[in-house]
């Protein structure tokens, strides 16, 4: 016999405090938080860094951030893979040049290059970083 009363009213209470408690558990796990990386660790954006990214996974809406010395360095957004591989710096693109730049990675390859003569062509400052 079904019964009218508190009872009720208590099975009510808790089914919906757990499907309040399911769909925060659901939509907590798609907030992850954008990771944040320096570029070169310690050493910053320098010679040799183009190893850096070996190992690592990067996501979308990662920051890369560039610290290095803006008179002798800059960081150039390369959008086609032929002037990544040339160290062409193409008319129209990104250049950063504080020495403490923040890029926020999109999805896919990211490229980026020291557009200082010399610095790219050599294979000492050019990176690859593809992001999930």
């Amino acid at each position: 016999m079904f019964h009218r009363g508190r009872g009720n009213a208590i099975f009510t209470v808790a089914a919906a405090a757990a499907l309040v408690l399911c769909a925060v558990a659901l939509f907590n796990g798609e907030t992850a938080e954008a990771a944040s990386f320096i570029v070169g660790n310690a050493k910053g954006w320098a010679f040799d860094v183009n190893d850096w990214p070996n190992g690592k996974s990067f996501k979308a809406e990662d920051t890369l951030v560039f610290n290095y010395n803006p008179k002798l360095h800059n960081v150039v957004v390369v959008k086609e893979s032929s002037d990544f591989i040339n160290c062409k710096v193409p008319a129209g693109a990104t250049v950063f040049t504080s020495g403490k730049d923040h890029v926020a990675l999109v999805r896919g390859h990211n490229l980026f290059i020291c557009g200082r003569p010399g610095h790219c062509e050599f294979g000492f400052m050019n990176i690859n970083v593809t992001a999930a």
